[in-house]
C-alpha cells in the first residue's frame, strides 16, 4: 500500500477519486433512465399495445426495449469516435443531453387511445434514441474511469461503473416500489407510469452540471492522432482485441439481463408471483448486487482480471440451469431472493471489472471506439434481445430452451476469456 500511495500526491488522489465519482454519477442517471422503461412496462404495455393477452403485450413492450438496443452499436461507434477525437468529456455530456430528451419524451406521449398507431411509434423512437445515448454512455465511462482509476487499484475503483449502474437499476425499481405504496393499480396504468420518466429527465440536468466539472484525460496530440476514432484503425491493427472483447461480452451481457431486467417479468410470469412481491426481491438482490462490485474488483487487483472472468465463465455455465429451473417452481420469497443473489454473485466476477477488461485490451486513440462498439454490438444482439427470447420461448411453450441458451452463451464467454492476456498490453502506464 505504501508503494501504491507514493505513485500520488494528496491533491492527485482526491481528483482522481472526485472524477471516478463524476463520471459515475452521469452514469447512474443515464441507466435509471433506461431501466425505468423495463420496470415500468407491465403498468404501461396496455397503454401502448391494446391486447387481452398480458404476456403477449410484454412482448411487444420487451421488443421495442430490445429495438432500443439495436441502436447502441451505432451509438458505440459514434460516441466513441468523438470521446477519441474530441474527449471523453464532451462524449459524455452529449449522451446525457440525449438521455433527457428520450425520457421526457417518453413521459409526454399520448396513448393508443389518443393517437392510434403513433403512439408506440413514438414509444419506439424514444427507446431508438435513449439506445442511441447508452451505447455511447458505456464505452466512454468505462474508457474514462479506466484511465483515472488508481494504480493497483483499478479493479476496485473501475467497479464503480456498475456499482452506479446497478444503482440505476435500483433506484429505477425503488421508485416503482414507492409509487406501488401511494398509488392504486389503476392509477399507475393511468398516469403513474411516467412519473419515473419525468424523474429520470430532471436527474439528467443535474448530472449535465456535475459532468462539466470533469477533467479531461486525452492529450490534445493523443486527439489529433491520424488513428484516432478510426473504425479503420481499429479492425486493421486490434481486430483479435475486438473479436476477444466481443465474444465475452455476449455472454456477459445476455445473464446480466436474465437476472436483473428480466427477472422481475419472471418472478411474476413463470413463479406466479405478485407484482409487488417481486418488486421488493429484486430491491433487495439489486441492492446486495451493488454493495458487491467494489469487493468483486478488489478481488480481481489480487487474483488477476482473467482469473475473474475464467471463473465467471465456469461458475455461469455450471449454475444457470439449476437455478433457473429452482426459480420456476419457487413459492418462498426469501429463496427466490437468495437464489437470484446468487446468481448476482456469479455475474459480479465479470460485471465489477467489465469496462475495465475492455479498456486494457486497446490503445487510447481507439480506446473508447474499441470498448463501446465491441460492447454495443455483443449487448445489442444477445443482452437486449434477452427479455424478448425468453417471453417468446415462453409464449411458444419451450421456456426450458432459454435456460440452456444463457448455458451455452456462458461457456461460449469462458472460452474466449482463456483468450485474455496474462498481463494488460496497454492502459497500465498511461496515467
Amino acid at each position: 500500500m505504501t508503494t501504491l500511495t507514493a505513485l500520488y500526491t494528496s491533491e492527485e488522489r482526491n481528483k482522481r477519486i472526485f472524477a471516478i465519482v463524476g463520471a459515475s454519477s452521469g452514469n447512474l442517471v443515464e441507466w435509471f433512465d433506461f431501466y425505468v422503461y423495463a420496470f415500468c412496462a407491465i403498468y404501461f404495455a396496455p397503454a401502448f399495445f391494446p391486447s387481452d393477452n398480458p404476456t403477449v403485450q410484454l412482448v411487444n413492450t420487451a421488443g421495442v426495449f430490445a429495438a432500443g438496443f439495436l441502436m447502441r452499436p451505432i451509438g458505440g461507434w459514434i460516441f466513441g469516435r468523438v470521446a477519441d477525437k474530441h474527449g471523453r468529456k464532451n462524449s459524455m455530456l452529449i449522451s446525457i443531453l440525449m438521455m433527457c430528451f428520450g425520457s421526457l419524451l417518453i413521459a409526454c406521449l399520448p396513448t393508443y387511445d389518443s393517437i392510434g398507431v403513433w403512439a408506440p411509434i413514438m414509444l419506439l423512437f424514444a427507446r431508438l434514441l435513449q439506445g442511441l445515448s447508452v451505447g455511447g454512455e458505456y464505452g466512454t465511462t468505462a474508457t474514462y474511469m479506466s484511465e483515472v482509476a488508481l494504480k493497483g487499484q483499478r479493479g476496485f475503483f473501475a467497479s464503480f461503473q456498475y456499482v452506479t449502474l446497478i444503482g440505476g437499476q435500483l433506484l429505477a425499481v425503488s421508485l416503482v416500489v414507492v409509487l406501488q405504496q401511494f398509488l392504486s393499480e389503476d392509477e399507475l396504468r393511468a398516469y403513474g407510469w411516467r412519473i419515473p420518466f419525468v424523474v429520470g429527465a430532471a436527474a439528467a440536468l443535474i448530472s449535465l452540471f456535475l459532468r462539466r466539472a470533469l477533467k479531461e484525460t486525452t492529450s490534445k496530440e493523443m486527439r489529433e492522432n491520424k488513428d484516432a476514432g478510426s473504425i479503420r484503425a481499429l479492425f486493421r491493427d486490434h481486430k483479435a482485441a475486438f473479436i476477444t472483447v466481443l465474444g465475452y461480452t455476449a455472454g456477459g451481457s445476455l445473464i446480466f439481463y436474465t437476472f436483473t431486467t428480466y427477472m422481475q417479468k419472471y418472478l411474476v410470469n413463470t413463479a406466479g408471483m405478485h407484482a409487488k412481491t417481486a418488486s421488493y426481491i429484486m430491491t433487495g438482490a439489486l441492492f446486495l448486487y451493488m454493495c458487491m462490485q467494489p469487493f468483486f474488483g478488489m478481488l480481481a487487483d489480487k487474483i488477476g482480471r482473467r482469473n475473474s472472468m475464467l471463473w465467471f465463465g465456469a461458475l455461469g455455465t455450471l449454475c444457470t440451469v439449476p437455478i433457473l429451473l429452482s426459480l420456476k417452481s419457487v413459492s418462498s420469497p426469501f429463496l427466490a431472493f437468495v437464489l437470484i443473489t446468487l446468481a448476482l454473485a456469479i455475474v459480479s466476477f465479470y460485471t465489477s471489472i467489465s469496462g475495465l477488461v475492455k479498456a486494457e485490451m486497446f490503445p487510447p486513440e481507439v480506446r473508447a471506439l474499441g470498448v463501446g462498439l465491441a460492447y454495443a454490438v455483443a449487448n445489442a444482439i444477445f443482452g437486449g434481445s434477452a427479455e424478448y427470447v425468453a417471453l417468446s420461448l415462453k409464449a411458444g411453450g419451450m421456456e426450458n430452451s432459454f435456460y440452456w441458451y444463457v448455458t451455452v452463451m456462458m461457456a461460449v464467454a469462458f472460452l474466449f476469456s482463456l483468450r485474455l492476456p496474462k498481463q494488460a498490453k496497454y492502459l497500465q502506464n498511461d496515467l
